[in-house]
């Protein structure tokens, strides 16, 4: 047993002795401590620390979240839409009030809200509904709640309702002309007068209505949305859809048609040749195209279909009906199941397992939501529920930007603190051992870099050389700033330790074996200052944190759209945004502040841990 021992690796053998120490048996609490390693008690020390402990948890966590998340939130620079701009957080823009619970009658998805009408006629709204500071969709007029409403429709920013006796109302924001009726219109709800409304729509600032005459009504802004019809087709008009600015027909004679007055240039006037001499049975749109479905169960999609639209899936039946969203389309099929296609970024098309088996009787699509109204009366959702922390003035998710953020910005600490460790350890060890005329010019050196204004200088630095270079190329530009001027303190520390070190017995001993002097002060001398070194980076970490968010809060550090936890903060100099979206600050400062106190907690712990006497001064 004793020839194994001695055969074993060397590495082992020093690996066991300085995690696991000796292998005799441990007599005494005395004899413990003697026989312990300076690594162990360190570590020990340490772990008796609370609050270093608590720091080193919540640090790994943010840690991994920002190293792992970028994977699973992806980031895409281009990304803004402005029907999602400055949303709260939360999840309930398909919650249904629990008084439509089995009475649903008419559903209507809005931007990021939805209204619906149960079987009494009573409205209700869930969901984001502030439009602006002052308009707001859940503000319902009194003469709307008191009606016996039959149809509802909802569009990006105002809501239409029609009841039984054919009165058409309007809310939500009207200063556009959204509720601003023609001649006949009017005429017709105080006539009734070819005013049968089957089918009402709304849109991005106008709305449509189609009576069972085949009449087609359209009202809005007509500086956003075409609102014209050729008279021509007035009377033979059975369904409508509406894109974000312009709207197809669908024709009694089965056709499709394009009855407005936009020029030819225009993707939506250009209707598939495929569907020439075919009968078109439902149509349906998106933001920018618009599909048809046949009498024979093929589907026909145009305009501009940049997302995936135009991809249709493998029906495995018929498909009977068609609804469109923003970007993505759903249909019913004859075997009654539910199929969606298009861009699914918010889930929009992954059709949920609670449909298989049931009978459906109605789908409401609009933006990036969908609901499916069964026999039973149960509502089943889909698509966007909302932001856990809220999005931002572009519409961009807080929670992914935060997350690449935070890589951002740790890479920046990380790679700043090595580039100025690396500088301050080369320069402090030279000046520490050599002393005389390399001491003076290298303190005189660090007194000059220290001496300068820090963030001035950063920031006329990075205004000057910043604004001709790409983003990319930016950030590496505030590491090396940050690096090259952060070296002095651990120059400093490393030149009093070297100062102390250079006269004990130890490097006596490798001058006389005749050891290189350079490797005296970075083989052997370097390794006893470390522990203190890896105190200073570790405090060093979280101050370059700091200086990376300041210039980037300032408007000088690494620029938008790539985001940082000092970037996503610019928001925080703005009192509507302090006032009103208070998540837009709220969640960077927390995560950012929580990892520059857990940070500092950690290198507080180190330090006690590496010299516990430092307690008691």
């Amino acid at each position: 047993m004793a020839n194994k021992k001695k055969k074993e690796f060397f590495l082992v053998r020093w690996f066991k002795r300085v995690f696991l120490g000796t292998d005799r048996e441990v007599r005494s609490i005395l004899e413990e401590e003697q026989v312990q390693t300076p690594l162990r008690t360190v570590v020990h020390n340490f772990v008796r620390k609370k609050s270093a402990m608590l720091g080193v948890i919540v640090f790994l966590c943010i840690f991994a979240l920002v190293i792992i998340g970028p994977y699973i939130w992806k980031l895409d620079l281009s990304e803004q839409d402005s029907t999602l701009i400055n949303l709260p957080p939360g999840y309930n823009m398909m919650s249904l009030p629990k008084e439509t619970e089995g009475k649903v009658s008419d559903i209507a998805a809005g931007r990021t809200y939805g209204i619906g009408v149960d079987t009494d006629g009573h409205v209700y709204t869930w969901g984001h509904t502030r439009i602006t500071d002052k308009i707001d969709i859940a503000d319902i007029p009194e003469e709307v709640q008191e009606a016996d409403l039959s149809l509802i429709a909802a569009g990006d920013d105002h809501a239409v309702a029609l009841d039984e006796n054919g009165q058409l109302y309007v809310w939500g924001n009207t200063r556009l002309r959204q509720d601003n009726f023609s001649r006949d219109m009017e005429k017709g709800m105080e006539t009734g007068e070819n005013w049968d409304i089957i089918q009402l729509e709304a849109s991005n600032q106008f709305s449509a209505a189609v009576s069972s005459e085949g009449t087609l009504y359209l009202w809005g802004n007509p500086n956003m949305a075409d609102v014209k019809i050729r008279s021509e087709y007035q009377g033979n008009i059975a369904k409508v859809a509406l894109t974000a600015n312009e709207y197809v027909s669908l024709l009694k004679d089965g056709t499709v048609a394009y009855t407005g007055y936009k020029g030819s240039g225009n993707p939506l006037a250009s209707i598939p040749e495929g569907l020439t001499g075919k009968t078109v049975v439902d149509i349906a749109s998106t933001g920018k195209t618009a599909a048809a479905l046949t009498e024979d169960g093929e589907v026909y999609v145009w305009g501009n279909a940049t997302s995936g639209e135009a991809n249709l899936p493998v029906f495995s039946s018929r498909p009977v009906a068609l609804y469109g969203g923003r970007f993505h389309y759903t249909a019913l099929l004859e075997d009654g199941s539910v199929v969606s296609w298009g861009n699914n970024k918010y889930g929009q098309t992954d059709v949920p397992a609670s449909l298989n088996g049931k009978e459906i009787v109605g789908i409401y699509t609009g933006n990036f939501q969908n609901y499916a109204l069964d026999s039973e009366g149960n509502v089943h959702t889909w698509g966007l529920k909302g932001f856990l922390l809220g999005t931002d003035d572009l519409g961009r998710d807080m929670l992914t930007r935060i997350i690449n953020g935070g890589r951002v910005t740790m890479t920046v600490g990380a790679i700043s603190v090595v580039i100025a460790t690396f500088i301050g350890v080369l320069l402090g060890g030279l000046a520490g051992y050599f002393g005389g005329k390399v001491d003076i010019l290298v303190m005189r050196i660090a007194e000059i870099v220290g001496g300068l204004p820090f963030i001035p200088f950063a920031m006329i630095l990075s205004a000057v050389i910043g604004s001709r270079i790409d983003p990319t190329r930016r950030m590496y530009l505030i590491m090396v700033v940050l690096g090259v001027l952060s070296w002095t303190g651990t120059c400093r520390l490393i030149r009093a330790q070297i100062l102390a070190q250079r006269e004990m017995e130890y490097v006596t001993a490798a001058k006389a074996m005749g050891i290189s002097e350079l490797s005296i002060v970075f083989r052997h001398i370097m390794p006893n200052v470390f522990s203190i070194l890896l105190v200073s980076m570790t405090l060093d970490f979280a101050t370059c944190m700091l200086t990376e968010s300041t210039l980037s809060y300032l408007g000088f550090g690494i620029p938008l759209p790539t985001p940082t936890w000092g970037n996503l903060l610019d928001g925080a100099n703005n009192s509507v945004v302090i006032q009103q979206y208070w998540w837009r600050w709220v969640f960077p400062a927390a995560i950012f502040g929580m990892c520059t106190i857990c940070i500092n907690l950690i290198g507080d712990g180190l330090r006690d841990a590496i010299d516990p006497k430092s307690n008691e001064r």
